[in-house]
């Protein structure tokens, strides 16, 4: 078969998570289950009524753009998009078309054409019988960000995806819950033997990143497989059925012309450098530590790779490691700290669900790591003393010392421990001497039982070995 070069480019929606709507003062509320309580004259598109611009949706995008290094539009307005379907009241949607607010940036290596903000449709729903269309979602604000065609792989578009909803996140500006529709990939994909482009087919209906990397997975292998024949792939709309795991055709492709975009004539144009809000260096002076640059703070600490990308995904764990951070700046103190904070910290969390905020003082974990450097508890005592501090707060110290977890390391107290082990397993120390290596460990065990964990186990097999080759 011969090498066909796929090209992707995305479209993908997030609904802004403001008060209200973007043209009116109903609740913007993602989790109502009620339909058509959020709901007023204006966003039902009643005559008479007029939109007036959502001023913190406007700044949401902003930000977007000035953390993503694009550039931010001195001047921008609002068109009407023209299409008749029963979940759009107006019959037509408020969008952006000749003037987005944002223009170029870059995310994870993927260059960005622009971002544009418009108010979401309604949600509609389906049975065999009938259709219902809620409209508490229409009328939410909803930024649209569209790539260049950059992309080559299902893999680097799912990255780009993810890593965008977790900058929205960090911003504030979006949950992105794919699962609550908050946020939606749309996918732009063709394939070529050259650098020409093919033929562009949109994939739509795709409701997790997984899907979206298995839907381009598809389209590649259908549209390669419609050339090799011979045939040609048609410009059109397909949505993903995730049952069957296959795209299928759902309309022919519209172009701009046929929305029929003109400026709306009830929305003022904005100037959005003379609205001392939208000023970008103080935006920019705003941003919180984002996750490209928390990423690289934990990589040039010498955490691991999968380690940092944990803290930076999962950010309250980061959190907790950034306060660790605090109360010391010894290397091996860190990387000692990390390793208990990504394997035995995590999984101690109930149901592996990741609490929104880890109740345990930073000073005081930063003792226990210490305690663990000094010898002064085994890897199992540290353990113990970490679920006790997760489950109850405490000092490490006084809770090693009350559970007897205080690791045994002088002379005296594991010589006694030695004896013992030699005298009650004669059969173990015969299999030893005899050149069975493995019968050490078991002694080893033995000891390590006998003192409840609290031997320094390192110490017991030296002491062991010296004794049974006397």
């Amino acid at each position: 078969m011969t090498k066909y070069k796929p090209t992707i480019g995305l479209e993908i929606h997030a609904e802004l998570k403001t008060k209200t709507k973007m043209f009116c003062n109903s609740i913007n509320d993602p989790d109502e289950v009620e339909p058509n309580v959020n709901v007023c004259p204006v966003c039902m598109a009643h005559p008479g009524t007029l939109p007036v611009i959502n001023k913190e949706a406007v700044k949401s995008v902003i930000k977007v753009g000035v953390a993503l290094g694009g550039k931010i539009a001195s001047f921008t307005e609002f068109d009407r998009k023209n299409y008749f379907y029963p979940d759009i009241p107006k019959g037509y949607q408020i969008s952006q078309y000749a003037y987005p607010i944002v223009s170029g940036g870059a995310l994870n290596g993927v260059s960005i054409t622009r971002i544009h903000l418009e108010e979401d449709t309604a949600k509609s729903s389906h049975d065999s019988e009938y259709s219902l269309v809620d409209f508490n979602r229409a009328g939410v604000p909803l930024m649209e960000l569209v790539t260049e065609p950059v992309i080559h792989s299902a893999e680097e578009a799912g990255a780009f995806a993810r890593e965008l909803q977790l900058l929205l996140r960090y911003l504030g500006v979006s949950e992105a819950n794919m699962e609550k529709g908050e946020m939606r990939v749309e996918v732009n994909i063709s394939v070529s033997k050259n650098d020409v482009f093919g033929t562009k087919v949109e994939i739509k209906n795709i409701n997790s990143f997984r899907s979206a990397e298995r839907g381009i997975e598809y389209e590649i292998k259908r549209q390669t497989e419609l050339l090799e024949l011979g045939q040609k792939v048609i410009q059109e709309t397909r949505g993903w059925d995730e049952m069957r795991q296959v795209t299928f055709s759902q309309r022919i492709k519209e172009t701009s012309d046929d929305y029929r975009y003109f400026p709306d004539p009830d929305l003022p144009k904005l100037k959005l450098d003379e609205v001392p809000e939208f000023d970008v260096e103080l935006i920019k002076s705003e941003l919180p530590e984002l996750p490209p640059e928390r990423r690289a703070k934990y990589i040039s600490l010498g955490l691991k790779k999968d380690d940092a990308n944990m803290y930076t995904n999962q950010t309250s764990i980061g959190d907790f490691m950034d306060g660790v951070l605090l109360f010391t700046n010894n290397e091996n103190e860190i990387k000692i700290a990390s390793n208990y904070i990504s394997s035995d910290l995590v999984g101690l969390f109930k149901d592996g669900e990741v609490p929104n905020k880890i109740e345990i003082d930073y000073e005081r974990f930063v003792e226990l790591v210490r305690m663990i450097i000094d010898g002064k508890l085994s890897s199992r005592g540290a353990k113990e003393v970490l679920r006790i501090m997760y489950e109850k707060g405490g000092i490490p110290q006084d809770i090693a010392e009350e559970n007897s977890l205080i690791q045994v390391s002088d002379i005296d107290s594991l010589g006694k421990i030695v004896g013992i082990i030699i005298d009650e397993n004669k059969d173990a120390v015969d299999d030893y001497r005899s050149g069975k290596e493995a019968s050490l460990r078991f002694l080893v065990g033995q000891g390590m039982k006998l003192s409840k964990g609290s031997a320094d186990p390192a110490m017991l097999e030296k002491m062991i070995r010296e004794r049974l080759q006397n």
